[in-house]
């Protein structure tokens, strides 16, 4: 994956919907959309109805003073997460494609893996306990630490324990798209002791289900931060 420091082009529309099959309306908005994306400079900014015209979930992409893109989902992978309070726990992981093949895999909006950045990559998370996010932040039952372990590249960074406080900020609304969107804002205070790093994390839920339409999130320690705004959410 050849990616500049700008990030230009790191994420803009999927191969996968060269295979798209839908009607001959939507294939014309979908060559339409293409066009756009490539002939544009600076960020990528979709209409609604550009968005809605694509039968497909879809993301805007942004890493740090990157340009912002448009991404479209790949693949949603069921997994089951076995944890001590929640047993055999359905998951999906989303896998978000670009064109140059670079990945980036999310559940319920956190970002659990990359593949094919060149400014390093996301192994994976694990932990016995169930992530905060994907329990429901908004909900009064909900822990606010969390821990887990965090893999990275480059460099052999394997088994790195980190600790979570999460807090919330307040009740917002923010503009996606152009649309007014009322939204819960809870920052992550991020700690990994044996780097002698902190950072944070935010994210904006959704207030009636908790799911995550906007994120500001580190790949991982000592790597980027990146930007993910929910324009067309996945129906499971």
């Amino acid at each position: 994956m050849r990616i500049s420091k700008t990030l230009t082009s790191l994420f803009t529309l999927s191969t996968v919907l060269v295979g798209m099959t839908g009607c001959s309306q939507k294939i014309s908005a979908f060559n339409d959309t293409v066009k756009f994306a490539f002939i544009k400079d600076g960020d990528i900014q979709l209409t609604n109805e550009q968005v809605n015209a694509i039968p497909y979930a879809s993301i805007y992409v942004k890493v740090e003073d990157g340009s912002q893109s448009f991404v479209v989902l790949a693949f949603a992978d069921p997994k089951i997460s076995l944890t001590p309070i929640m047993p055999e726990q359905k998951v999906t992981e989303l896998k978000w494609l670009s064109v140059d093949n670079g990945m980036l895999v999310t559940v319920n909006g956190r970002l659990v893996k990359t593949h094919n950045f060149l400014t390093g990559n996301l192994a994976g998370l694990n932990s016995k306990e169930p992530d905060p996010l994907l329990l429901g932040l908004h909900l009064s039952s909900t822990p606010k630490t969390w821990t887990r372990t965090i893999d990275w590249q480059p460099g052999y960074h394997y088994g790195y324990k980190a600790n979570s406080q999460f807090e919330f900020i307040a009740a917002e609304n923010i503009v996606i798209n152009g649309t007014s969107t009322p939204t819960l804002h809870y920052s992550e205070l991020v700690t990994v002791e044996a780097l002698d790093i902190q950072y944070k994390n935010e994210f904006w839920l959704k207030p009636d289900n908790g799911k995550v339409i906007k994120s500001h999130q580190k790949i991982a320690p000592n790597l980027p931060f990146i930007d993910i705004t929910l324009l067309k959410p996945f129906a499971s």
